[in-house]
């Protein structure tokens, strides 16, 4: 039966034993498809983060979705275009169950304002990342990753300690929602401000922010009292962060780390620029978005002047991924990008070696199966330091959404290790339910984006957007259960494109091949675009773990 959602009443969590679909396979997307809703920001018009990242185009395409799901043979593969369903084709038991492909338009017409003009006549719509291929798990999916940022900065700048730091963020969405509670983690008091009270109530209610301050100077007052003994605090102040950051520069307050992850990358239906409230903002959506953006440029163009400001005065400050400097240098900051994206200044050398966001959820619904793979990472990897270190911070403080999930950065070998075990167990009863893996799109092999997960690479190939290409291709070929090809929409519209996977441990033999064969090829992949690139880290990996790649 499923579960009450206290945060999206009418979106109940799915969970229980009895299936709706003919197996675990099709259940599993189903679940998971209905998952992403439960733990959305706007459950009702599909959107589950980044304003516009949504689950299916509508809600008929959703309906249909649903009912192709609950009622297609092990030997079909449902094909969707845009979030709409197209096709139940009969393919093979080896095949996926599901195969799309969201917001993808041709060079030249990949611009924001065609986008939003098909977006109008419904015809296309953007699935972000994980919204629209069904793999969203709440904050959690990316509050690892931002925790890891946070003590990069902490090993490199502060002494391996962020205790007694102040850092200084806005965006308190499904993405930045993350924020508060991995700067509290990594031990430093945050102040995370939001313009929408209403996301800054939900961060609180889930236990991802500890308190909301009812102005700019009572917020100051905790950070600077959390700062001074040393104790790890999240703050969440109610404002526009282009009014928040110059006036706290302005009174020459120097925050230790600054960065944001507001929707910068959607000037129409994300950025909420100066003088303007949530009410009016809706309004202009569809009467004149123009305004809107000509604003919100200029309001960014604000917000990271006092960002380089901050930089200038010795504050470590990095772009979060969400086209900020883009937006700011269009709107007259010529040296925007004086500011370093955080992959480049942080995660590279991860990347390199295939260590990325890999993500499993409980499709049981219970927790205790979360629990029992929790014990498995630790025994499985005792020497991964990274792994090991953040299995027990997030036992201890990242709370469920949704379904049970956890989040782990794992590498080439380790995830289909580790998947491979899980499915044994599901296999002996050990746990509750199949087990769904799959991890986020920002991965070695899965994007391509110039001013994010591939910018500034050592040969130049920023813009080459084979790889992620590749990578789909290649998970359909490995009999991945779910394989999604995505581009931007919105303002991300022509500057990325990205592959996903999603592949179901239900205790079989052949999910334990699909595993086996989908993992691997999907890390390898990912090390031979970096070996590729000149990364003598990459080419390291080849070399230890037997990749085979071809070299010219």
């Amino acid at each position: 039966m499923p579960r009450e959602n206290p945060r999206n009443p009418g979106f109940p969590i799915p969970s229980g034993p009895d299936l709706r679909a003919k197996g675990w396979r099709q259940e599993a997307l189903l679940r998971l498809m209905e998952n992403v809703l439960a733990v959305g920001e706007d459950p009702e018009n599909l959107v589950v983060y980044a304003a516009l990242g949504k689950a299916a185009r509508n809600k008929a395409a959703y309906d249909a979705i649903v009912s192709a799901l609950t009622t297609m043979d092990e030997d079909q593969t449902l094909v969707i275009q845009s979030g709409k369903p197209v096709g139940l084709m009969k393919t093979s038991t080896e095949a996926p169950m599901v195969i799309m492909a969201n917001c993808n338009m041709v060079g030249q017409w990949a611009k924001a304002e065609n986008f939003y003009a098909l977006e109008r006549k419904g015809l296309i719509c953007w699935g972000g990342l994980t919204a629209g291929a069904w793999q969203y798990i709440g904050s959690q999916g990316v509050i690892q990753g931002t925790y890891e940022i946070f003590m990069r900065i902490a090993e490199r700048r502060f002494g391996g300690t962020l205790n007694g730091r102040f850092v200084l963020t806005a965006g308190l969405g499904g993405m930045g929602g993350a924020q508060p509670l991995a700067g509290r983690m990594a031990g430093a008091a945050i102040l995370c401000v939001e313009i929408n009270p209403e996301r800054a109530r939900t961060r609180k209610d889930i236990g991802y922010l500890d308190e909301i301050a009812d102005d700019l100077d009572s917020a100051l007052a905790r950070i600077e009292e959390a700062r001074a003994k040393g104790e790890a605090l999240s703050v969440g102040l109610v404002g526009n962060a282009a009014e928040i950051y110059p006036e706290i520069a302005a009174r020459g307050i120097i925050p230790d780390i600054v960065t944001d992850q507001t929707s910068a990358h959607d000037l129409v239906y994300g950025y909420i620029p100066i003088g303007y409230d949530l009410d009016r903002v809706r309004r202009l959506r569809s009467q004149n978005p123009d305004e809107l953006i000509e604003a919100g440029r200029a309001s960014i163009a604000k917000q990271v002047t006092a960002m380089l400001e901050f930089q200038r005065a010795g504050s470590e400050v990095f772009d979060n991924g969400n086209l900020i400097r883009t937006q700011a240098q269009a709107g007259g900051v010529a040296d925007a990008f004086d500011i370093p994206v955080f992959t480049e200044a942080y995660l590279r050398p991860l990347f390199c070696r295939a260590i990325g966001p890999f993500r499993w959820m409980a499709l049981s619904g219970d927790a205790s199966d979360i629990a029992r793979i929790d014990e498995l990472v630790l025994e499985m990897f005792p020497d991964n330091k990274i792994v090991t270190n953040w299995i027990s911070l997030a036992r201890k403080h990242v709370p469920f959404e949704g379904l049970p999930a956890r989040i782990a950065w794992l590498g080439h070998g380790e995830r289909s290790a580790l998947a491979r075990r899980v499915n044994a167990l599901v296999a002996s009863g050990e746990l509750k339910g199949p087990v769904a893996f799959s991890r986020d799109h920002l991965d070695s092999a899965g994007m391509a984006h110039p001013n994010i997960m591939t910018e500034n690479m050592l040969d130049g190939s920023d813009a080459i957007a084979d790889w992620p290409l590749l990578d789909a291709m290649l998970l359909c070929a490995s009999r991945a259960d779910l394989v999604a090809l995505h581009s931007g929409g919105g303002g991300y519209a022509g500057f990325m494109t990205s592959a996903g996977v999603t592949i179901v441990a239900d205790g079989t033999n052949a999910a334990d091949d699909r595993l086996s064969q989908s993992l691997d090829n999907d890390t390898g992949l990912g090390v031979i675009r970096y070996a590729d690139a000149g990364y003598a880290e990459a080419q390291d990996e080849i070399a230890s773990k037997g990749i085979n790649h071809v070299q010219i």
